[in-house]
């Protein structure tokens, strides 16, 4: 990775990190208020007031940064954040959490968006731009981990009734970055008549197209279940403390990253089809093989694959993603992002009701067996992408 690459993509990396940490606290969330009288499903629509905004805001995301530039966009997002995280421990409601995930899904609209574009208009080489984008998705991966293990070691404390203070960091970490952007060097893409409308989002919904986004969507759907609901599943279902269960989250996550860097570095030596088919039979046989275990009471074993899965989970997102986005017009890439950031925000929000349910109603011990068909899913709508779009050679991306 060249000198320039790493110039630009440190702060992004950061960036992602920072919306990272904020996007997946959700578990922490559910598993503290959870003990507050609050419902599971009452907490499960938490997730809909994070993710509906962003799906709802994204178009308009993509015409407001089409004016105002990639930099600029970014940069806002993150000032949002830091301040909406400084506001967090100060109040001691549950309708603030609402309109707090609310803002940070709007933030996060804005930064996605912004920074594929920053790639895109920075990175011609497809080659770079995919090492590029897979060891910046690979930081999101380092942000749950990071806000498992650190609010885990909060939350067992003496001072776990002031778990909320750990957002402040989170809020110092975001002004920084602000500051690293505005000394980095980046060109920006920004447009007074390139406005985002129906008539330019329709030249993206064609057959091709959707079952990307369909793909998008499922494995977002699966990632949502595992990043906000496996600390309640072991706290319920395997009997072990909190502080064990954001553990979960947090070697799931750090897995996740090994799988992605693991990804960027031999991606290249195989076939992307049998790559990413392998990936999705592999989660499938693992959550058969977990689910089997548990119907069977040997919860010890289920404890520790869980977080193994985030090493064939995680490459699934930036592998398609990045092939896909080369072939995206420059002009076009705001629009089509935010066709992205919908999809996704539809599948985690869809997600993270439907486990909600699940665990409401009690049928949380099946919770290996209810993804794994959302795996059968996936699998079907990748076979039919890859071979009616994907030659043997990977040209037609």
């Amino acid at each position: 990775m060249s000198l320039k690459y790493k110039s630009i993509s440190f702060p992004l990396k950061i960036s992602f990190l920072i919306f990272s940490m904020v996007l997946n606290c959700m578990g922490i969330v559910i598993l503290q208020l959870a003990g507050n009288d609050i419902s599971y499903s009452k907490l499960g629509f938490l997730e809909a007031f994070k993710d509906l905004p962003i799906a709802f805001i994204s178009l308009f995301a993509a015409s407001f940064i089409n004016r105002f530039g990639t930099k600029k966009s970014l940069i806002l997002s993150l000032l949002t954040v830091g301040i909406c995280c400084f506001l967090l421990p100060l109040l001691d409601v549950f309708w603030f959490f609402k309109v707090w995930f609310a803002v940070i899904g709007i933030s996060f609209s804005l930064a996605k968006i912004s920074v594929y574009g920053i790639l895109r208009n920075n990175i011609l080489n497809e080659t770079a731009l995919a090492k590029v984008m897979s060891s910046v998705e690979a930081s999101f991966m380092i942000g749950i981990f990071v806000v498992n293990l650190g609010f885990g070691w909060l939350i067992a404390s003496e001072y776990s009734e002031y778990w909320k203070f750990g957002f402040l960091l989170i809020s110092l970490l975001a002004f920084l970055n602000v500051f690293i952007l505005f000394r980095t060097e980046i060109s920006d893409n920004s447009t007074t008549d390139k406005k985002t409308s129906l008539v330019s989002v329709t030249q993206f919904l064609n057959k091709r197209h959707l079952l990307f986004l369909m793909i998008i969507f499922s494995i977002v759907f699966i990632e949502q279940n595992f990043n906000s609901w496996l600390p309640s599943f072991y706290k319920n279902h395997l009997n072990v403390n909190s502080f064990f269960a954001l553990q979960a989250s947090a070697f799931l996550a750090l897995f996740s990253f090994i799988g992605r860097m693991v990804t960027a570095n031999i991606i290249q030596r195989f076939s992307l089809f049998r790559y990413f088919m392998v990936c999705v039979i592999i989660i499938f046989l693992m959550l058969i093989f977990s689910q089997t275990l548990l119907l069977n009471s040997f919860t010890k074993v289920s404890l520790f694959i869980f977080p193994l899965i985030g090493l064939f989970l995680a490459p699934l997102y930036p592998v398609i993603s990045s092939r896909m986005i080369t072939n995206i017009p420059k002009n076009d890439i705001n629009i089509f992002t935010s066709l992205i950031v919908i999809f996704s925000s539809m599948g985690s929000s869809f997600g993270s009701v439907m486990m909600s349910y699940l665990f409401q109603y009690h049928y949380g011990n099946y919770y290996a067996f209810f993804i794994s068909l959302a795996v059968i899913v996936l699998f079907g709508l990748s076979f039919i992408y890859f071979k009616s779009y994907v030659s043997k050679k990977e040209n037609n991306y």
